[in-house]
């Protein structure tokens, strides 16, 4: 699976759409499913929320201020 292209997909869907970046930011898991459609394992979801984190940067504004904690939460659903 081309997760680099997942994380492209996504970050063009989030982009300049503050509902889905609020959506992202509340439950990466649940937004990433919604968005994309498909089931990733833990490791790749991880991968593809730091993937979108690191991509929208400061571009979408204050709603991803707590982009760092997003990696945590993802880690904490699976209990790692």
């Amino acid at each position: 699976m081309d997760l680099q292209k997942i994380i492209s997909d996504l970050v063009s869907k989030l982009t300049g759409n503050k509902d889905l970046i609020s959506a992202f930011t509340a439950d990466p898991l649940k937004a990433v499913k919604d968005l994309l459609g498909i089931d990733l394992d833990a490791s790749q979801i991880a991968e593809v929320v730091k993937g979108v984190t690191s991509a929208l940067g400061s571009s979408a504004g204050d709603v991803l201020k707590d982009g760092a904690s997003l990696l945590d939460k993802v880690k904490s659903l699976f209990g790692k």
